[in-house]
């Protein structure tokens, strides 16, 4: 249809999430519509432009949270915007200048040509994804960020209030869990999709979770996250939380020579991403899994086999390294 909708107001949760022209472009055809050739931030704008007299669009942004091929990321609002709507008033808060936002662009090309105008109460500064520490999300961009004496700095200051530990032992990582949460609380083993040689470990990635029986069964059945067995990826867990998680570190985001360096598992041997999405989303599904627990997780990095080329110590010794260095408490 062509007419204006009914509403004047649309709030899009995850914004940073709306889909390319391209992946619009498919779901589009799927559904016997060809030739689409707009993003999905441009023809939510221009179904809203529809209206004569006036309409308001919320875009709700969360940085560094595109894990799926084809999130756009906040530059498509922008382009869809500068390319067919300079009309419309642009209200932005200025903090959106980090790269998690922006992809690296400089955040002054956002707006050339663009009636935009600042607004400092536009950002929410404190995130409330875990009642013991605001600091956690900082914490963990941080850590990913490679950049050590902040990291250094924040755990220093969170560690009493919102205990993250390592080790190299899932038993004691599933120990730890079993000693910290009280009664209903609820813990759970997750991982990244592309961890797919922690397989030795009982950690199989590939094998999907009901998310229900996860999430909400008791302690008595197997298929609960409480088990320690079926593991949760970033697209089973993100968006929501559990009290105490048991974060699987596999080799798919390792460190090699001070920096993280992303691969993907492809038959029988690890591969480089080249791919820059590809390699933002990687390192957005870390930022998912570090993030989901309210009151404190515990990593687990295997210790890797130098007989099998696929898990050589290596790949792993780098990213325990790194957390020691952060000052990562260590299970004895």
């Amino acid at each position: 249809p062509d007419q204006a909708p009914l509403e004047k107001v649309a709030i899009f949760d995850e914004a940073q999430r709306a889909w390319t022209q391209e992946k619009t472009a498919k779901f589009m055809k799927e559904r016997n519509v060809f030739s689409w050739e707009m993003s999905e931030p441009e023809f939510l704008i221009s179904a809203m432009d529809r209206h004569d007299d006036w309409a308001v669009i919320i875009c709700l942004i969360g940085g560094g949270q595109e894990i799926h091929t084809g999130e756009a990321g906040l530059p498509a609002w922008f382009d869809a915007l500068k390319n067919r709507f300079p009309h419309w008033k642009v209200y932005v808060s200025r903090q959106i200048s980090d790269e998690e936002y922006t992809h690296g662009l400089e955040l002054e090309k956002f707006f050339n040509g663009l009636n935009y105008y600042p607004e400092r109460d536009l950002h929410l500064a404190v995130s409330l994804r875990s009642f013991r520490s605001e600091q956690v999300s900082d914490f963990v961009k941080s850590l990913l960020d490679n950049d050590l004496p902040r990291a250094q700095n924040l755990y220093s200051q969170l560690k009493y209030k919102y205990p993250i530990v390592m080790t190299r032992s899932l038993e004691k990582a599933r120990n730890w869990i079993y000693s910290k949460a009280r009664g209903t609380e609820r813990y759970g083993l997750i991982a990244s999709s592309g961890a797919k040689r922690l397989r030795q470990f009982g950690i199989w990635v590939q094998s999907t979770i009901q998310a229900k029986n996860w999430f909400l069964n008791n302690k008595e059945d197997v298929r609960s996250s409480y088990f320690l067995e079926d593991t949760a990826t970033e697209f089973d867990i993100q968006g929501l939380e559990i009290d105490w998680s048991l974060v699987a570190w596999d080799a798919d985001y390792r460190m090699e020579n001070g920096s993280f360096k992303p691969y993907n598992f492809s038959g029988s041997k690890w591969k480089m991403v080249r791919n820059q999405d590809a390699q933002l989303y990687l390192k957005n599904t870390y930022r998912v899994l570090l993030t989901r627990a309210r009151q404190g997780f515990v990593i687990f990095i295997p210790e890797g086999s130098d007989t099998d080329f696929t898990r050589q110590h290596s790949f792993y010794d780098g990213i325990y390294q790194y957390l020691k260095e952060v000052g990562i408490t260590e299970l004895s």
